[in-house]
């Protein structure tokens, strides 16, 4: 009959009452009724799979409320898996039509029971043949001695789960078995339910209470739609084992223990089972996540700090889909800030520190010449070393191009993005060995999965929940988990020791009440693409000389560290999101490592980056912004090489450092943060210290014992920053702009280099020196447009200026109230004196290059001595060159200075030539700054010989 002969509706109601064998037939008359067949599968398939006694709901049990993508499909799977056991026969190879001619021996169906020829599964395993089917009857079947399978059969419950209940020990001595539809419950002499350690054996729709299951190489076996209560598996030297669709609940121990190296001696079912895992493997595609339970508000959407933002960067007019609406406003507020700041500046400052003589000609700063004075007296400084990092930072539309830039290559990866960069980590996501684990349930126990002694598992799709915890992999063991929600367990969610290693990929792991992922003693996996959120401490731990690769995660809302580095821990950090933490975003302590780079870390209530007590590790290339306290943090001992990071808008300063840390700061951009730039203090920093809170519940004792002698051999060749340590601590070429306090803030009791930084636009001083008990050298410097004084040196203070280029600041070019060197800068365009010596200040100023528009070239004040000799002085408007004190006139030695005044423009344009404008940093001959302890940090410099030669105009007086 032709298919359009009637309605497909009424074709379909038909159908529905037709069995699977009829079904089937339908299916070959032609393509028009195969297809009519397949569109019953919401209907017709849907009754056959969930009415099938040997099966349950495909997505049992962990989203029985989710249709499958077919149910045909489903169905089809169910009826492979459950025919699996009786392929153990091998094939004739001469021919395939031959099988069409073999003699097949007829099943006998065999009942136990009361009504039943047998009474006893013994009495019937006595007399069954291969591959007959025993069928229990309902009722308690109870065997007294344990029970020996010595031939092939399937033992099925008869009528719903539960009806029939086993009370036995069985040992199975044959090459498969297949057990279904019943309860198996422990013998009085023994816990062991069921034991093989040859054969394959297949458990479908079982409940399994109080016992446990052993299944020991080559012997193998395959798990589906079962529940485990207070009763586990273990597996050991399992080559390749299947555990799909399990419940697993109130275990006292390891509800499944993986135990041992994957035998080289395979069963027979191991290649059907591994087709089987590629088959559903296909099957489950990405997870839906309309349905998955990790996408739910209290997995996916939902933290302790309430629901999670959908987080955006927005710089100009592009968008990255990462920091949060919050942070968005604020670093584009920042920018369109600059502007207006840079044009506020200058009244604004001018208020707030008058000319020192009100009765003098230049007092008066807001006269209609202004402009054209300064036009004429301008020295023209902007060719030094550092001009074009300068002019990056005084154009806002540079620095969000930057951002744009900086936010486009640290874009959160996928999973698959990852795989098909990392072989490793692909071939690790395609293996199929040891003990699979899919779609499972492990919850209100004590563990979930143990593996151990050389192991292997892979986890997919699964549960872990109410646990103690839901997987620990040690001993050279193997894990690899995808797509799992591991999550409220009362120690880590995932513990890896003892060289252990594998995949960690793509899971949810939230609300655990220590770490979600615990690494420790050599162990070393790969961690990609996880969220790792709303943990009662903190996100990731590397502990003891733990290792590992994090890459590509979503750290967020965990109340202590992000990722926690300590106690020789050196992990491989890189490309992860890191953001709303209730601590700091990365935590380096207790001569914790590490390589961390490329992160994006925001929005964090404590620094973005944490280092103390020993920590040592490399920051490179990353974003660290918005967060609620300080961006970076150096406590006491603290150590590290923070290179090429961008640190921006954080509500505290950009980089807080105690005097006693040795970190190496180079080429950072610190800007736009609401207090200092960089801020160094010599007060101690027990706030806030993590060793004291992180290890209360799990003890990082023994890791504390063993940090000082199990260093890696080869943390050297691994560990760049450690070939070259450094003495001092160091602030080299970074870029310290738009900050809302003083650039660079120094309360030191040791010393301090300051090298080749640009430090611009900040809204108190450039660089203030309140306390330096030993030499503080700032070399090399370009420091620019601040709102007070370009540098600040209070009383009792050592410090060493060389070669710096110091220009319109808003004040004094450099004030000093302490002691040391002045030498080799050129001190130009500020707004009041280029240098200021005052109080007891002891100062010897030699070889510099002043001007002051308004005000003194060098004005000594109060109490002020030292020896001012061979410096060039630039006469502005004022016609003020050197106020020089009259009460210790014999303490103060000035002689051999010249003064220049210009009667042309061209004059002017030549007289930063010869050397150019300071900085100089690229060329040739070295310039060093000595530092307290002999330490020397060089900058290269370069001098240009001859400049200007028309000297008729210039009048020069010796002074």
């Amino acid at each position: 009959m032709e298919v359009s002969g009637l309605p497909v509706e009424l074709w379909q109601l038909i159908l529905s009452y037709l069995r699977l064998p009829d079904l089937g037939r339908c299916s070959l008359v032609c393509r028009a009724w195969y297809e009519l067949v397949l569109s019953l599968d919401k209907t017709r398939w849907r009754q056959l799979c969930l009415g099938c006694l040997e099966h349950r709901h495909p997505n049992w049990p962990n989203q029985p409320s989710v249709e499958p993508r077919s149910w045909r499909e489903a169905f089809k799977q169910h009826y492979l898996a459950s025919k699996t056991w009786t392929k153990n026969t091998q094939d004739l190879e001469s021919s395939k039509c031959l099988s069409l001619f073999r003699r097949r021996k007829g099943r006998r169906q065999l009942c136990i029971g009361a009504a039943g020829e047998f009474s006893s599964l013994r009495a019937a395993l006595a007399a069954a043949s291969p591959y007959d089917c025993l069928v229990l009857l309902p009722g308690v079947h109870e065997e007294q001695g344990e029970v020996l399978l010595k031939v092939p059969v399937e033992v099925v419950g008869q009528g719903n789960l539960g009806d029939v209940a086993l009370l036995a020990s069985i040992d199975q001595h044959c090459p498969t078995a297949r057990l279904c539809n019943m309860v198996f419950m422990p013998a009085r002499f023994t816990s062991v339910l069921y034991k093989t350690t040859s054969g394959y054996v297949q458990f479908d729709n079982c409940n399994f209470e109080s016992g446990q299951l052993q299944i020991h190489a080559p012997g193998t076996c395959q798990v589906k739609f079962c529940t485990f209560s207070q009763s586990s598996i273990h597996l050991r030297s399992m080559a390749l084992c299947v555990l799909e669709n399990c419940e697993f609940t109130g275990s006292e121990n390891a509800s499944v223990t993986v135990e041992g190296c994957p035998s080289s001696d395979r069963n027979w079912a191991c290649k059907h089972l591994a087709v089987l895992a590629k088959s559903c493997t296909a099957s489950m595609g990405e997870p839906d996540p309309a349905g998955c339970p990790m996408a739910k508000q209290d997995g996916w959407g939902e933290s302790l700090l309430g629901p999670v933002r959908t987080c955006e960067i927005v710089v100009g007019e592009e968008r990255s889909s990462f920091l949060s609406a919050v942070g968005a406003r604020a670093l584009l507020g920042l920018a369109q800030e600059e502007t207006e700041f840079r044009e506020n500046l200058r009244a604004a400052k001018e208020e707030e520190y008058p000319a020192l003589n009100s009765n003098s000609s230049d007092s008066d700063l807001h006269s209609d010449d202004e402009e054209d004075a300064q036009a004429v007296y301008k020295l023209p400084y902007q060719a030094h070393s550092l001009s074009h990092t300068l002019a990056d930072v005084t154009h806002s539309r540079l620095q969000s191009n930057r951002l744009h830039a900086l936010q486009r290559d640290l874009k959160l990866k996928s999973l698959q993005q990852e795989l098909q960069q990392d072989k490793e980590a692909q071939s690790l996501a395609n293996s199929l060995q040891g003990c699979i684990i899919r779609q499972c349930l492990f919850r209100d126990g004590k563990g979930g999965i143990f593996i151990y002694a050389r192991g292997q598992a892979k986890l997919e799709g699964s549960i872990f929940r109410d646990l103690t915890y839901a997987v620990r992999c040690i001993q050279n063991s193997k894990v690899i988990m995808l797509r799992n929600d591991i999550h409220h367990c009362k120690a880590s969610g995932i513990f890896l020791r003892l060289s252990a290693g594998g995949l960690i990929a793509d899971n949810n792991i939230h609300s655990n009440c220590e770490a979600g992922v615990d690494i420790r003693k050599g162990a070393n996996p790969l961690v990609l693409c996880n969220k790792i959120h709303s943990g009662l401490r903190s996100g990731i731990v590397v502990v003891g000389n733990g290792k590992g690769i994090i890459r590509s995660n979503q750290i967020y809302g965990n109340k202590e560290a992000g990722i926690y580095i300590l106690y020789n821990g050196n992990p491989a950090v890189s490309g992860n999101h890191i953001f709303q933490g209730l601590a700091a975003g990365i935590a380096v302590n207790e001569n914790g490592r590490g390589q961390i780079t490329g992160n994006i870390i925001c929005e964090n209530q404590w620094g973005g980056v944490d280092i103390r007590h020993g920590g040592d590790p490399v920051l490179r290339n990353n974003l660290i912004s918005c967060g609620y306290s300080d961006g970076m943090v150096v406590g006491e001992h603290g150590k590290g090489l923070i290179e090429g990071n961008v640190i921006y808008g954080n509500k505290g300063c950009g980089v807080w450092m105690m005097s006693s840390s040795l970190p190496h700061l180079i080429n950072n951009e610190i800007s736009h943060n609401s207090i200092y730039g960089v801020a160094v203090f010599c007060r101690k920093d027990h706030a806030g210290d993590y060793s004291h809170g992180q290890g209360r519940s799990e003890s990082f004792q023994e890791e504390r014992e063993g940090a000082g002698g199990e260093n890696d051999s080869d943390s050297e060749e691994d560990y760049p920053a450690a070939q070259r340590p450094i003495s001092v601590a160091l602030v080299e070429l970074n870029s310290i702009n738009h900050n809302g306090a003083a650039g660079l803030h120094v309360k030191s009791s040791e010393a301090l280099n300051i090298i080749a930084n640009v430090i611009h636009a900040n809204r108190d001083d450039g660089v203030a020196v309140l306390q330096s008990s030993q030499l503080t050298c700032i070399a090399n410097n370009s420091i620019s447009c601040n709102s007070r004084e370009g540098v600040l040196v209070e009383a009792e203070c050592q410090v060493e200026l060389r070669g710096n280029g110091i220009y319109e600041n808003s004040s004094h070019g450099i004030v000093s109230k302490g002691e040391g060197v002045i030498a080799e800068n050129d001190i130009i365009g500020n707004h009041r004196c280029g240098l200021q010596l005052l109080q007891a200040a002891d100062m010897k100023v030699t070889k510099n290059r002043i001007q002051s528009f308004w005000d003194y070239g060098i004005a000594l004040l109060d109490e002020a001595k030292g020896l001012v000799q061979e410096n060039l002085i630039f006469q502005g408007t004022s016609k003020k060159s050197i106020l020089r004190p009259m009460s210790n006139a014999e303490d103060c030695i000035i002689q051999n200075n010249m003064l220049l005044t210009f009667k042309k423009r061209f004059d002017m344009e030549c007289m930063l030539i010869n050397p150019p404008a300071r900085p100089h940093i690229e060329g040739g001959t070295p310039e060093s700054c000595t530092a307290a302890d002999g330490q020397r940090v060089s900058s290269i410099t370069t001098r240009v010989d001859g400049g200007c030669h028309n000297h008729g105009s210039i009048f020069c007086t010796i002074l």
